[in-house]
């Protein structure tokens, strides 16, 4: 009998069910909560270069401050940081009852996402996914991102397995073809496949 895949779980929009319609729920009170302009902080943290943050070459503390400083953001960039990280922690009741009971029967399961470190070590300690999952891993520690082949030929090596024993679960149609074309399995993760994809885990594994 060959060995189950390790399950490879996208964080944003797979386990964490924090996106409707491609809008970040997080924002959606975020000038009523702390009295400032959406379109400036977007704007401002979100620049152009966000992928030296997501892949680790900045840290988003530093860009946070940048902002509270220009707009006058007293409580400070930490006091931002950790609104930030609880209003965007939505994790999905149902995929986490399918990941524990796929634990319960032993199915090896890691995180893979691109998150910038500060957050991937929120959603470790603050999200409990550290008991979760063996492994977090996020684009800010790895300095690398999905879709680029690099990403997933990292994680093949760390956990010294061949690229099909991985199953990619992910709501980013070029993360799932890009880790299909490196040889793992993936299944694309919709609110139109989700329960199709669930379905699907529990038939094989549970």
């Amino acid at each position: 009998m060959s060995e189950p895949p390790i399950i490879a779980w996208d964080f944003d929009g797979v386990l964490n069910r924090n996106i409707r319609d491609g809008v970040f729920l997080w924002a959606e009170s975020f000038e009523q909560d702390l009295g400032q302009s959406l379109d400036v902080f977007t704007k401002h943290v979100f620049a152009d270069d966000f992928d030296r943050i997501i892949t680790g070459q900045e840290d988003l503390r530093d860009r946070v401050a940048s902002w509270a400083e220009m707009v006058g953001f007293v409580p400070g960039p930490d006091a931002l940081l950790d609104y930030w990280f609880r209003k965007d922690a939505l994790p999905d009741v149902e995929v986490l009852k399918v990941q524990a009971a796929l634990s319960a029967k032993g199915i090896r399961q890691v995180i893979a996402t691109n998150n910038e470190a500060r957050r991937a070590r929120f959603i470790e300690v603050e999200m409990g996914f550290a008991d979760r999952v063996a492994h977090v891993f996020s684009s800010g520690r790895m300095g690398v991102r999905k879709p680029d082949p690099a990403f997933y030929a990292r994680i093949t090596e760390t956990l010294d397995v061949a690229p099909d024993r991985m199953l990619l679960i992910d709501d980013y149609q070029a993360s799932v073809d890009a880790a299909c074309a490196l040889g793992w399995q993936a299944h694309f993760f919709s609110d139109d496949s989700r329960d199709d994809v669930l379905g699907h885990l529990r038939a094989q594994f549970l």
